[in-house]
C-alpha cells in the first residue's frame, strides 16, 4: 500500500490512462483483477465547462469501486480549475492534470506535452487547481519534448513546490511517441529530487518488468498502459510478483474469452448496443490475438453488427 495525499491504495500497480481504451468497463475488469488504481481516459476541460454529455459520460464513476483518478486536459489555467471543480463533485478521489499526451491534435491546441514547453504556465496551473479542489491533484508528464530534452526534473520539482501529490512519469520524449526504449533512468533521477510519490510508466509489458522498474528506479508504483489491451490479467500477474513475491500462470484461452465476453456486457450497459458494438471491436482483436485463426476472428468482428453476432464469434474461437 502507498497513499496519495492520503488516499490510501492498495497496491503499488495503477492503469495508466488511455484515450478510447480505459472507459468505465475497462476500469471495471482492471479493478477486478486487482488494479490498486485506475484512471479515467483524458478528458477535455472544455467539454466539462460547456457541460457536453459526452464529456460528462467519460467522468460518470457511479458504480466503480473507489478509489479513481480523473484526468483532465487543457492549455489555459482558467478552463481547468473549472474542470477540476466540476469533476471533483462527481466524485474523483484524484485530479491528474495531463502534461504528457504525444497526439498532434492535443499539442497543436498547446495541450498534453505541449505544456512542458511553458513551465511558467504550468506552475501556475499546478498551483490554481492544487488551490481549487479538496482532492489531491496529480501531474502525468513525459521526459520532454524533444528527444534530449529532461524538462521533466524541472516540472517535478515545480510540481512538489505547487502542493501536487504525486507525479507520473513517461521518460520518452514527446517526439518520440511510443518508439525507441523508455529511459527508465530518469525516473531515479527524478525520485532523488522529490519527496512525493513517483510513478513510473513507460516499457513494461509482464510482471517482471514492473518488478524490474521498481528495484532500478526505487519508484514507488508502477503505471502500465498498452501491455493491458486485452490483457487485464497483467494488473493480476504483476500484484502478485511485486507484492506477494509469487509467480503465476498466465490467463488461459476461456478465461480471456470470458473477460471479453464481460467487458463486452459491461459495456453495453454503460453505452449502448450500437456505441459497444463499435468501441469493442479492438478490444476484442487484443484479447485474440496470438489465438489460432486470429486473423479471421478479426475480419468476422469487424463485419458484426449486433452483440448476438460478436458473441457467437468469441463462443466459437477454440
Amino acid at each position: 500500500m502507498f497513499c496519495i495525499g492520503g488516499i490510501n491504495i492498495k497496491n503499488r500497480v495503477i492503469a495508466a490512462p488511455l484515450a478510447g481504451v480505459t472507459d468505465k468497463a475497462f476500469r471495471i475488469i482492471a479493478r477486478s483483477f486487482g488494479c490498486g488504481l485506475v484512471y479515467t481516459e483524458m478528458i477535455s476541460d472544455m467539454g466539462l465547462v460547456y457541460n457536453q454529455s459526452r464529456t460528462l459520460k467519460m467522468a460518470d464513476l457511479s458504480e466503480e469501486e473507489a478509489p479513481i483518478a480523473v484526468q483532465i486536459f487543457g492549455s489555459e489555467i482558467e478552463p481547468m480549475i473549472k474542470a477540476a471543480r466540476i469533476v471533483e463533485k462527481l466524485g474523483a478521489h484524484i485530479i491528474d492534470i495531463n502534461m504528457g499526451c504525444p497526439t498532434p491534435k492535443i499539442v497543436k491546441n498547446g495541450e498534453g506535452a505541449a505544456l512542458m514547453k511553458d513551465l511558467n504556465k504550468c506552475r501556475l496551473m499546478i498551483r490554481e487547481m492544487v488551490r481549487s479542489v479538496q482532492v489531491p491533484v496529480t501531474v502525468k508528464m513525459r521526459k520532454g519534448w524533444d528527444t534530449h530534452d529532461s524538462t521533466c526534473l524541472e516540472l517535478a520539482r515545480i510540481a512538489q513546490e505547487e502542493g501536487a501529490s504525486a507525479i507520473a512519469l513517461h521518460p520518452r520524449s514527446r517526439s518520440q511517441f511510443f518508439s525507441g526504449h523508455a529511459d527508465w533512468k530518469i525516473i531515479k533521477e527524478i525520485k532523488k529530487e522529490v519527496d512525493i510519490p513517483v510513478i513510473g510508466n513507460g516499457d513494461i509489458w509482464s510482471a517482471q518488468d514492473a518488478v524490474r522498474m521498481i528495484e532500478s528506479t526505487e519508484c514507488d508504483a508502477v503505471m502500465i498502459g498498452r501491455a493491458a489491451m486485452g490483457n487485464p490479467f497483467i494488473f493480476r500477474e504483476t500484484v502478485e510478483l511485486l507484492e506477494h513475491q509469487k509467480k503465476i500462470a498466465a490467463a488461459s484461452v476461456q478465461e480471456r474469452l470470458a473477460t471479453a465476453i464481460r467487458q463486452l456486457e459491461l459495456s453495453c450497459r454503460y453505452k449502448g448496443e450500437a456505441v459497444a458494438i463499435r468501441e469493442m471491436r479492438k478490444h476484442f482483436a487484443w484479447y485474440t490475438k496470438g489465438l489460432r485463426g486470429a486473423a479471421r476472428i478479426r475480419e468476422e468482428i469487424n463485419r458484426a453488427s449486433s452483440k448476438e453476432e460478436l458473441l457467437t464469434i468469441i463462443q466459437q474461437v477454440q
